[in-house]
């Protein structure tokens, strides 16, 4: 009895030898954001680009997204596209300069995706940078909260 115990140990520990966790969450430190809220995630030459989780929040319900068009070329700031909610409405800039490869078509049934996912299923476009170093011009994770609570003591 003891030795069928131990195989059957054995064997289970095998099986969990195999298993690897991996995660899909965005890095933060890949994660760069604008004055104007917007957030880029970063992956080599390509990025995605939607409105932050604040930005989300001061916008309210959001419930129509005007997305941009595939393939066009876009250069930093250039208005992309607008999010209307039942507060508000607000333009969407182009953080970087490239090409836009892909847009988030499920936003045009679903754009409360934004309020429930901004930087998973709530994404606007992807871009193909052509001047990567533009980057160093936007705000990692850290310096992005320290100017949050300038903008909020503003208000």
């Amino acid at each position: 009895m003891t030795s069928m115990i131990l195989s059957k140990f054995g064997r289970a520990l095998a099986q969990r030898s195999h298993f690897r966790c991996f995660s899909t969450t965005p890095s933060l430190l890949d994660r760069f954001y604008t004055k104007k809220h917007e957030y880029i995630n970063v992956n080599g030459k390509n990025g995605t680009v939607g409105v932050s989780d604040y930005a989300q929040k001061q916008l309210g319900d959001v419930v129509y997204v005007e997305l941009p068009e595939k393939d066009a070329q876009v250069a930093k700031e250039d208005n992309a596209g607008a999010i209307e909610s039942v507060k508000s409405a607000s333009d969407i800039y182009t953080p970087v300069s490239g090409r836009i490869t892909d847009v988030n078509g499920e936003l045009e049934q679903k754009p409360q995706l934004i309020n429930k996912s901004p930087y998973e299923q709530g994404w606007i476009f992807k871009i193909e940078l052509t001047q990567p170093e533009e980057l160093k011009d936007l705000m990692d994770e850290a310096a992005y909260t320290k100017f949050l609570e300038t903008v909020d003591s503003e208000e």
